[in-house]
């Protein structure tokens, strides 16, 4: 079993900083990538921003120069540095990963339960 457990969420004024953090365990032999997505209310989820087992980075065009994502492989943990919020940053973030739990077996992207973020006065 593979385990994504997120933390960081919060309440946050207009631009604020916040943190998010997901941690990875389990059965897990290679991840290609990692990254983040959100769903506010009433509207499909979007990418948010990915990052390759490279350290290459995605980042979807609302978040660009706001938003940071990271990986740090010493405690199998990724992280999004979110600065300048705004309202409409609004969401709960769900943190997945693309990977492969044993040698050969099939690549299956995983979720975690996800965490709410809202930025509000």
């Amino acid at each position: 079993q593979v385990q994504l457990v997120e933390s960081g969420g919060g309440l946050v004024q207009p631009g604020g900083s916040l943190r998010l953090s997901c941690a990875h365990s389990g059965s897990i032999f290679s991840i290609n990538h990692m990254g983040w997505d959100r769903q506010a209310p009433g509207k499909e989820r979007e990418l948010v921003a990915t990052i390759s087992s490279g350290g290459s980075t995605n980042y979807a065009d609302s978040v660009k120069g706001r938003f940071t994502i990271s990986r740090d492989y010493a405690k199998n943990t990724v992280h999004l540095q979110m600065n300048s919020l705004k309202p409409e940053d609004t969401a709960v973030y769900y943190c997945n990963a693309y990977l492969q739990s044993f040698p050969g077996s099939s690549w299956t992207r995983y979720w975690g339960q996800g965490t709410q973020v809202t930025v509000s006065s």
